[in-house]
Formats: C-alpha cells, structure tokens, sequence
C-alpha cells in the first residue's frame, strides 16, 4: 500500500489541481487522498483515510445509473450527477464526480474527483481578491503591462505622480516610465530579464515623470500569468522622494567635509575599495601638516579654517585627476595614479606657494607618506597602516617630507599583519605551546624555578618569538587570551608536577592591560581552584612599564597586593632598560630583579658595564630583593656574576627554554 500511496503522491497534478481526489479500493475504502479532499472532506473526528466511501451517499450511489461494480468492470471514465456528498462542517453538497479505475502492482482502485462548484467558496475568493485589489488601488501607485511590456492599465495615483493623462499613457513602453540615461535604461533591462524568468523584483527605483521630472518609488513588479499561458505584468508604487532626498542631504552631511569641500573620512575607505575593484593601480599618499596648532598666527577656529581651505586649493591644483579626502582634524589622503618623484615635489611646491593670513605667510610643511598598489599593499587597512608607519618615521626624522617605507620595512609590516591575522585562528585551535627556562642558584647549583615562555610555531607565519608576538598580542587585545591560555597551562602544569612530587616554581610574565579593567585576582585564583595547585608557586613577572604605569593606578597596585596576600610573588624583569624611578621598587609589592640581557651581554668586554651591573646587584640585595641576571651565555659572565655576589642566573649556559618533560630530565 505505501508504494501506492508514493506513487500517487508523487504526481504533482494531484495536489495542484483546485478539486477533492480520492483512491478507493474495490470496496469503497479511501487507501489515498490529495490535500484538496482534506480540506474539504475530512470530519474533525474521522479520518478519511479507510473510512468508507469518503463521504459519498451508498444509497444515492447503487440508485445512480452506474453502480459501484460498473467502475472496475473496464478503464472508462465513469460520471456521477448530482451526488451528495458530506463536508466536514457537517454541511450536504451535491457535486459531480468523476471516477475511472486503474491498475498498480495486480490490484485495481478507482480515482475519483468530486468537482465542487456551489460551495460559495469561488464567490469568497472573487470578493476576497477585488477588495485586495481596491484596497491597494487607494494606497498605491498601481499599473499593469501586457506580455510586451505595455501599459494597459494606471490608477489614478500613478498618472497623478507621473503626469500622464489615461488617454496618453495606455499602450506607453515600460521603460518610457524612466530616465533615458545609459545607467536608467541598464536597470530597466534588468527588471524586465527578472520578471521575463518569472520573478518578482523588488527595490527602490529613480523614475520620471511625463514632462522628464524624476522621483522615486519603492517598485514591486509582479510577473502574472493567465490561462492558456497568457502573461502580464502588475507593478505596484509608493512615492519615497522625501526619504530619497532626505538621505542624500544626511550622505552630504556625513560625507562631505563642510570646512574645504572635500570628501571626509567616512568616504575614504569606500573610495579606496572602488578604485582597487576597478582593478586601477595607483598611490595612496597620507599628507598631515606638521605642528599644525603651534604655526605662527593659527591661532583660532576661522584661521584655521582658511588654513585648510588654502591648503586645498593647493591640493587640488597640484594633483591632477586625484581624489582628495579630508582624513582627519589635520590630515589628508590622496588616491591619485601620479608618480612617487611628482608626488615628493609637492613639499618644494609649497614652499614656492605659501599660504598668506592676513597679509603674512604661514611657515606650513607637511609630512607625506606614499603607498603604492599594489606593488606595496592590497587592502584599505594595510594602506593606512603603511601610511602610519612612513609618517611616524618622517617625523622622527624632523617631517617636511613625503616618501614611502622602503621595501624591508614594507616586507617586516606585511609580517606583522600576517601575524595578527594568524594569532585569532592560532588560539582557537591551541597551536600556542610553553616552554620553561631555569632559573638557577648560582652558589647552590640547585633550581629556584622556571620562566614559563611562550612559543609558537605557525606553519604559514613560522617560529614567532616572543619579543615578536607579545606587542602585536597587546596592540590587538588579544594579550589577554594569551595570559588566560600561559596562566591555565601553568597552573595544570603545577598540579601535575605536585602529584608526582616535584617542587618547582613558575613565573608568568604579564602586562598592563591584563590587569587594567580585570579582576585578575578572581582570574588567578579560579585557575589555580580548577587545576588544584598552590598560588605560592607562582611568581609575576612585571616589565618597568608596567611598574611605571601601576604606580600612578591605584586599583592595580591593590590587586597586586591582595594577590600577594595570597601568596603570589612579583618579579621587576628587564631591570636597567626602562624608566628611571625607583618609587615603584618601594610602592609595589616586589621581591626580586632580573638584568636585563642587554645589560649583561657585554659584561665580559666593558668595565663600565662590569661595575654598574655589581651597583645594580648590591643596590637590589640593599632592598632584600633577589636579584637574577638574564641572558648568561658565557663563563666569562658566570665568573663574573659569582664574584659580585648575584642571587640567581637565567640564559643559555644554565638552561635553554624547553618543554616540560625534558625539564623533567634536565633536573634529573
């Protein structure tokens, strides 16, 4: 049976067709039925599949003229006047039905359709369908056109927007409704290709009116087709001018600058991506004017807008077919196909024109950096980082200039941006590994504890080091993952070491912005919870930025103290290369110093170096701190190091970074 019912289903006619049909077998039971007989047919408390005779009157049935045998005797088409049948609102209808009887797998049924045609239904529909129509004849701009595309018909608001008089309209061309332009005539093809396949298009569209007036309308044109495969076409209107015109004045707005003119900011990174889609090579050139509010007579609002305006009208002579933003409060941006000499001439240009206030000329230069695609970059965000790379080199370098990153600075800034986008990724799939360094006593031999270090080896960016992915992690915020990833490894780490008895103590190394807006003693001490270990063997390790910055942050300095309280250690790592005050080593919660590897590198060859790392070692024991020497790669340093009494030595010659079961080792 369910093969039967598969292979009626299957037949989309059946379901289409606007009429009840049923499948009955040789004694009258419903095996099968369409939707149209559900609606129609099925009682709230019966089904109608297997009931019997699904709805027809047996008695009306054996007095008609073919009784129920007569059906299955041969393949004829069998019609049934005027039978009554049941509704499911409990309504009798009388209907015709036809029925003819057909074989499938051995066994014959009978198909059966009622044609029912005065359930006042049609008359429902009709009615229902022309106060739609009236409904939106009042509200919208209404039209319709035949198969070619003809106007047959317009409402009364559609000739009152469009000037059209009735007579003059009725057999008009589609596109005669719109502009004449190269771009008008390209949108109506398109409406017309959509609607030709059969389907609605929808959008906001510019028209124009009889005597070439534009607006705009919302437009939903509607493809309609008619018995006997007849075509036409209704589009339906609504005037949205106002809001049209509204918008653009807000575009104006936000897209112009009002003070020269120029395209804004906003626009800028649109323009950009246009002039690369249009596959155009050219030079994006960043101009900022140097010491802008400390030039001579800038001294206010409206001299400092004829400044700009000046400077404008410079721009714009001097750089031919180039578009020209204002990029900021004192900065502009160039898209232009002119060449990198033309462009750095631009710095003697206004020398030759200077710009007069008042009867005085202002000493204006500008710093300018000149990025090129895509010999140099490929995107709108990696041409103003390009851009703000060169300028802050010009600047170092005393501005009034305009030139491009050289091709290694390009190649490090693409590395840099290769990175960025790799790190996201980088994390989510854990590709990040911890290695950990000895820290050793240097009378004792013995292992005061390890530096957990972060490495990571990408298989498109390559071995990444620390001193390469730490700025970049801070620059994009994504530090803090970082941290929350070193902190959970370490504290898992811990808890492992001490389930099999080894007593060994991590550092961690931190920044500013982990602990800025972080509750990083509620962060510390659920991992140490989670992975079962003690805090009292975790040592931080804070930079002399860090420290600088804490210092004048008094939240900072209270967590640092409550993890303390804790038993958590601060280390001041990179001792001797940051700020010059030593409030901090008082202020904070600190109990041990790391030298700088700078600093004691060269400790073997210069003298002057040998006596400030020994002041610098004294000074740290003076405060009871521990101090450690970094980077201790010789024995020359190891000699050296003893004799002045250091506390603890970290580099090669004690240890390499290494992984946790290879420390395991090196301590055996």
């Amino acid at each position: 049976m369910s093969g039967l019912v598969k292979h009626l289903s299957d037949h989309l006619i059946f379901h289409q067709t606007p009429f009840p049909i049923l499948a009955l077998d040789e004694h009258g039971v419903v095996v099968w039925c369409n939707e149209q007989a559900n609606r129609y047919l099925t009682r709230r408390t019966e089904s109608l599949i297997d009931s019997i005779y699904g709805g027809f009157n047996p008695e009306q049935l054996k007095a008609s003229d073919y009784s129920w045998e007569a059906i299955f005797a041969n393949d004829k088409l069998h019609r049934f006047e005027e039978m009554e049948i049941d509704l499911k609102d409990g309504i009798r209808l009388p209907v015709t039905v036809v029925a003819k009887s057909f074989e499938f797998e051995g066994t014959r049924y009978a198909l059966c359709i009622f044609e029912i045609d005065s359930n006042g239904e049609p008359e429902a529909a009709s009615i229902e369908l022309e106060q739609l129509r009236s409904g939106l004849d009042a509200t919208f701009m209404l039209s319709y056109y035949d198969e070619n595309f003809t106007i047959t018909y317009a409402n009364s608001l559609f000739l009152s927007r469009s000037q059209w008089t009735p007579k003059r309209v009725l057999g008009k061309a589609f596109h005669q409704m719109f502009g004449s332009t190269s771009a008008d005539v390209d949108q109506v093809n398109r409406i017309v290709n959509v609607l030709k396949e059969g389907t609605v298009w929808s959008g906001d569209i510019e028209k124009s009116t009889k005597n070439g007036e534009s607006y705009w309308v919302e437009l939903v044109a509607i493809p309609m087709q008619l018995p006997g495969n007849e075509k036409y076409y209704i589009c339906i209107e609504k005037d949205v001018t106002d809001r049209k015109e509204a918008q653009r004045s807000l575009e104006e707005i936000a897209f112009i600058d009002p003070a020269t003119g120029l395209a804004n900011r906003h626009s800028l990174e649109q323009s950009v991506k246009e002039t690369i889609a249009s596959g155009q090579h050219f030079s994006f050139v960043y101009i900022d004017i140097d010491r802008f509010y400390t030039l001579r007579d800038v001294s206010n609002s409206e001299t400092e807008q004829k400044l700009l305006q000046e400077l404008t009208v410079r721009l714009k002579t001097y750089f031919p077919d180039t578009v020209i933003t204002r990029a900021g409060l004192h900065e502009f941006a160039l898209i232009t196909p002119l060449s990198s000499w033309f462009i750095e001439g631009f710095s003697d240009y206004l020398k030759q024109h200077p710009i007069y206030i008042e009867g005085s000329a202002i000493p204006l230069t500008v710093s300018g950096a000149i990025t090129r695609f895509p010999e140099d970059q490929q995107t709108f965000t990696h041409l103003m980082k390009a851009s703000v790379a060169t300028i802050k080199q010009i600047r170092e370098r005393g501005g009034n200039a305009i030139s491009g990153l050289s091709a290694e600075a390009h190649e490090e800034l693409n590395r840099k941006t290769l990175i960025e986008e790799r790190l996201t990724g980088a994390l989510e799939r854990n590709d990040l590994n911890v290695l950990y360094q000895p820290i050793v006593n240097l009378k004792s031999g013995d292992l005061e504890r390890v530096e957990a270090l972060v490495r990571w080896e990408d298989e498109v960016a390559g071995s990444i080091m620390p001193a390469e992915l730490i700025p970049i992690a801070e620059e994009t915020g994504l530090i803090h993952e970082i941290g929350q990833f070193v902190l959970k490894t370490v504290c898992k780490q811990l808890a492992d070491w001490n389930s099999r008895g080894l007593d060994i103590d991590i550092s961690i190394n931190t920044s500013i912005r982990e602990f800025r807006g972080k509750n990083m003693v509620d962060l510390l001490m659920q991992q140490c919870k989670a992975a079962g270990c003690n805090p009292s063997s975790l040592t931080i390790e804070i930079n002399e930025k860090f420290a600088f910055e804490a210092e004048a942050e008094q939240d900072i300095v209270h967590q640092m103290k409550l993890l303390q309280q804790q038993g958590v250690r601060f280390a001041l790592d990179d001792f001797g290369t940051g700020y010059a005050s030593f409030r901090y080593l008082l202020l904070l919660p600190i109990t041990s110093i790391k030298i700088d590897a700078s600093i004691i590198q060269p400790l073997a060859h210069q003298e002057k170096m040998q006596k400030m790392v020994n002041g610098l070692i004294h000074f740290g024991k003076s405060l009871d701190f521990q101090v450690t020497a970094e980077g201790v790669e010789t024995d020359e340093q190891l000699q050296l190091l003893t004799a002045m009494d250091c506390n603890t030595i970290q580099g090669f010659l004690s240890g390499r970074p290494m992984k946790a079961a290879d420390l395991e080792n090196w301590i055996q």
